[in-house]
């Protein structure tokens, strides 16, 4: 069945409704086949599964102060609910009402995890002092609920939760902001989609004014969700009828007019007062009969709240099954419990097997199947742009030291250099004294390359090691600090080793070089275009600038050649 947004009456329907209003207990065999899915939803409730973001179909009962909720709920319960000045309901009360064909009814209070039974007589005194312990002493409000369990013959099954009623001025004794405090609670309860608000209104008001009409249209503007009830009927019986059938305030479930209890007539006293009201009164007479009387409210809620059950349990079990197998997985994750030695070390024999594979993966294989979004740990990838900027840097690097007319300053280094030996010889001393300039330009490129690839390297590591031993909290501290060890001896080992490699570079000579023979073999020839592109004044040759060796001697500039060889 679907929820109706249209008003009750007519047809069928009205026949059926008209039928419980007249019948003498506020219930009917709907509430048969009602009660497996209202205790369903209620277990649920009782499990605290809205506490994990999962929405229950509920009855919200909301109304300004004073505008008759008690009264309805007392007229549908058969009991009598804490009375007074200000505000009577301090906490969200939740009402599950039980037909039960035990003569003797059965009442039960639940909050802060414990049950207290109680019986008709004593249920009002039972409800402050609970709430007492819940609220406070004086006239703040909580947000905590409290639970009343009412199995008595007759009652409708339904289960409902009763608000705070709505005040905008604090009265002695409340807070300063005790209309906001009980705007948060009603819009929390009201919001969810699954909620049915009752709006409780009095026949004495405009409900265009009311301030709870004004917050479910905030939450339900096209009504189909809010179905209104007209309390003290009796007391303001004028205009009422156009009220409930012009629908100013946009009522999608319909208006259902309500007689109230007054002094100590007996329920059934009263509901047969209000039947007999809305038969002879004048005006109320010409009220619908599908919208009228506390039997024809009961029947209308039940079936309301059957449909709405119905209509979302479908959903409800598809977000508990999501749930539930998110916590599977995450209990699965957990460590199991090590009773033994052997146990110990199997579990971290498997963590150390873990995280050697999966940075054999990310190190070696290039493969980041476990961290898809975590670009830093796509190991080989990051190791490439690593050695890609190494190997700019060695490339763009210069001599700090070196002036722009580098041709000369090398020239000046041969003819310091001199000494009698066998012609077009580069004299050792000279080739070693450049070579360790050239060398130490570049020195400290390498060792820091060596710092940003060990220091990748830590991190990956210390992020697999954390993936893995995070079930095992005494393992976090000491693997990481054997991680960090570890990687410390190995760097320091790759800095000594490149420092070696440095040093030789220093002292080494290349004259048996292949390729170093080659290239000053071909250098060597250019000797003869290079003068004659200085002797035509051509201030470049082979992309070096050559103007400053104008002014020189020819022998010095056919050194030059020998230099660059």
């Amino acid at each position: 069945m679907a929820i109706s947004d249209q008003h009750y009456g007519g047809g069928d329907e009205q026949k059926s409704i008209v039928v419980a209003a007249s019948s003498a207990p506020i219930v009917s065999s709907y509430n048969d086949r009602i009660r497996p899915l209202l205790d369903t939803v209620d277990r649920l409730r009782h499990l605290k599964i809205m506490e994990e973001g999962i929405q229950l179909p509920t009855i919200v009962v909301v109304g300004d102060q004073s505008s008759g909720k008690s009264s309805v709920l007392e007229s549908l319960a058969g009991i009598s609910l804490p009375r007074g000045q200000g505000i009577c309901t301090r906490v969200p009360l939740i009402m599950r009402l039980q037909n039960h064909p035990n003569p003797n009814p059965e009442l039960f209070l639940e909050f802060a995890g414990k049950t207290v039974p109680t019986d008709e007589e004593h249920i009002s005194d039972a409800i402050s002092l609970a709430t007492e312990e819940i609220a406070g002493n004086g006239k703040g409000i909580s947000s905590n609920p409290l639970t009343l369990i009412v199995k008595k013959n007759g009652v409708p099954d339904l289960t409902m939760v009763d608000l705070p009623g709505i005040t905008r001025v604090p009265v002695h004794g409340q807070p300063e902001d005790i209309y906001e405090q009980i705007s948060k609670i009603i819009m929390e309860f009201i919001t969810p989609e699954e909620s049915i608000i009752l709006n409780v209104l009095s026949a004495s008001v405009d409900f265009t004014t009311c301030e709870s009409i004004r917050m479910s249209q905030k939450v339900d503007k096209t009504g189909q969700r809010t179905l209104a009830v007209v309390t003290k009927a009796d007391k303001s019986p004028e205009g009422l009828l156009e009220k409930v059938t012009t629908d100013d305030v946009s009522i999608g479930l319909g208006y259902v007019c309500v007689r109230n209890r007054i002094g100590d007539e007996s329920y059934e006293e009263a509901r047969e007062e209000e039947a007999k009201l809305f038969d002879t009164h004048c005006l109320l007479s010409k009220i619908d009969k599908s919208m009228i009387g506390v039997p024809v409210l009961a029947e209308r809620l039940v079936r309301i709240q059957a449909n709405i059950i119905v209509k979302c349990l479908p959903e409800i079990v598809r977000k508990i099954n999501e749930k539930l197998a998110a916590n599977i997985e995450e209990l699965n994750k957990l460590p199991k419990h090590l009773t033994s030695v052997g146990e110990a070390t199997a579990a971290f024999m498997h963590v150390v097997a873990s995280v050697k594979e999966s940075l054999r993966e990310i190190l070696i294989q290039g493969e980041f199947d476990e961290y898809p979004d975590a670009k830093e740990m796509h190991g080989t990838a990051r190791v490439v742009e690593m050695l890609n900027k190494f190997s700019a840097d060695l490339q763009s690097a210069k001599d700090a030291n070196a002036s722009e007319k580098y041709l000369l300053d090398e020239i000046t280094v041969l003819e310091e250099c001199k000494s009698i030996g066998l012609p077009n010889f580069l004299p050792k001393v000279a080739f070693h004294t450049l070579l360790q300039k050239k060398v130490k330009a570049i020195t400290a490129i390498p060792f820091d390359f060596v710092e940003k690839i060990w220091g990748f390297v830590e991190n990956v590591l210390i992020s697999v090691l954390l993936r893995h031993s995070q079930n095992y909290l005494q393992l976090v501290s000491s693997t990481k600090r054997a991680a960090q060890n570890l990687i410390a001896k190995m760097k320091q080992e790759s800095v000594d080793w490149v420092n070696d490699i440095v040093e030789m570079e220093k002292v080494s000579d290349y004259t048996r070089d292949p390729t170093y023979t080659s290239s000053w073999k071909k250098r060597m020839s250019w000797q003869e275009e290079l003068m004659e592109n200085i002797d035509d004044n051509d201030y470049e040759f082979d992309d070096f600038n050559i103007v400053h060796l104008l002014s020189m001697k020819s022998s010095v500039r056919r050194r030059s050649i020998w230099e660059r060889g």
